[in-house]
């Protein structure tokens, strides 16, 4: 489905842009009336019930002029960031309001216009990096989310900037919970402190009082489970502690959502998306801080704990949503002719070549594509055959023999291996 917005004085001129752009069979989405006057009005189309564009000429030898159409901008930006929230499977409602916001933006760069959609819809607040004390970090979340690996890329980030930091596990009932994170804070030389209990993990609180920044990995809690987030809530109210939640991106859009109401029950305030580097349609990520109405923290988009996390904020997750190649389709014109030549020529470019010139000259200059005419007096650009063995060189000759040869000279010449490769 293609969606497309489009901007006239009256309701009347919009609708017939609509149905001169994308047909009769055109779904209208959305309509909104400007601030400074006129309609826009978003349509909707499948790709198969687009109209043929227009004809440049007329059937009377190509004079005629084309058919007018609607004045519109020759970038228009709303469609591309439509298309891209369509693409990343962004909820209609979400997408209708951020196109709007998109829209009413005056730059042809889509990507400041998404940016600047996200900025005016989600609010965006990064984790602390331990310059300045601040209270302990519990990273909450389903199972198998990663809150493990960003508790290190946490506490790498902030020995790196020479800050002292302590890290807590409560993990105890996953196997191997506590050996992965133990083996991460040995390499970079930090204490380890194991808890099972809130009234434990109050005390490793008040050990790390004066520390600049205090991690929390807890276990993976299932959102929709009271037990569990009964356990959890318990273990939060041990000290006075902010907790982060930490989920994975491509999740179902609904399935996440209700994930996020559950965790903000606790206390959840800020999310933090891993598994970018693996995810491509992040429609479900707004999804969640749309319904949970969370801020954005950071983003993992590498499992290794060295390149650590990245600091999210409307230019990046829009800068994620439209990559750059998708800014400027029109590129790389040579791309479709070096194709073409490495699997052999059209029809049209045949007439006057071989079939092995191109392979022979792959450094050939562009006078050699489409529209060249072999002329005569060029006799170099036929293509010399394979220079032949020392052995051959000699058998080539023999075809000059008349042909009352004997018969016994016939069957000596058949039994030669250099003659069978003649004619």
């Amino acid at each position: 489905m293609r969606l497309k917005s489009f901007h006239a004085k009256t309701m009347s001129d919009a609708m017939r842009m609509v149905r001169q752009s994308l047909g009769d069979d055109a779904i209208i989405v959305a309509t909104r009336e400007e601030e400074g006057g006129g309609v826009r009005v978003t349509a909707a189309v499948e790709e198969d019930d687009l109209p043929p564009a227009p004809a440049s000429g007329s059937a009377r030898g190509g004079r005629g002029r084309a058919p007018a159409r609607p004045v519109e901008p020759e970038i228009d930006v709303g469609e591309v960031v439509a298309d891209a929230l369509q693409r990343h499977g962004v909820p209609a409602s979400l997408a209708e309001q951020l196109i709007d916001a998109a829209s009413g933006l005056d730059t042809e760069d889509p990507r400041l216009a998404l940016g600047s959609a996200l900025d005016s819809y989600f609010t965006f607040n990064p984790l602390p990096d331990g310059r300045s004390p601040v209270k302990p970090l519990a990273l909450v979340g389903p199972p198998g989310s990663g809150k493990t690996l960003v508790a290190a890329k946490l506490a790498a980030r902030a020995v790196f900037r020479k800050c002292s930091v302590g890290v807590i596990t409560t993990d105890t009932v996953r196997a191997g919970g506590v050996d992965q994170l133990a083996a991460f804070t040995r390499l970079m030389k930090l204490k380890l402190a194991t808890v099972e209990d809130p009234d434990a993990l109050a005390g490793a609180f008040e050990v790390h009082r004066r520390t600049d920044l205090v991690l929390v990995d807890t276990a993976g809690r299932n959102p929709f489970d009271a037990e569990d987030m009964q356990d959890l809530r318990a273990m939060l109210s041990a000290g006075e502690v902010e907790p982060i939640l930490v989920l994975p991106a491509g999740l179902d859009a609904l399935e996440a959502a209700d994930m996020a109401m559950a965790f903000k029950a606790v206390g959840v305030r800020r999310m933090l998306v891993t598994r970018l580097d693996i995810a491509r349609r992040l429609g479900s990520v707004l999804a969640i801080a749309a319904r949970a109405r969370l801020s954005f923290c950071d983003a993992s988009i590498s499992s290794k704990v060295a390149e650590g996390l990245t600091a999210l904020n409307p230019l990046a997750l829009a800068r994620m949503m439209i990559p750059a190649e998708e800014k400027a389709p029109a590129v790389k014109e040579s791309a479709p002719r070096r194709s073409a030549r490495s699997t052999g020529w059209d029809e049209d470019d045949d007439e006057g070549h071989q079939d092995h010139e191109p392979d022979r000259t792959p450094e050939r200059k562009p006078s050699f594509g489409r529209g060249y005419e072999a002329d005569d007096e060029e006799p170099e650009i036929e293509p010399a055959p394979p220079p032949p063995p020392p052995r051959r060189a000699a058998a080539a000759a023999k075809p000059t023999k008349p042909a009352t040869a004997k018969p016994a000279t016939k069957a000596k010449a058949a039994s030669s291996p250099s003659s069978r490769t003649l004619p």
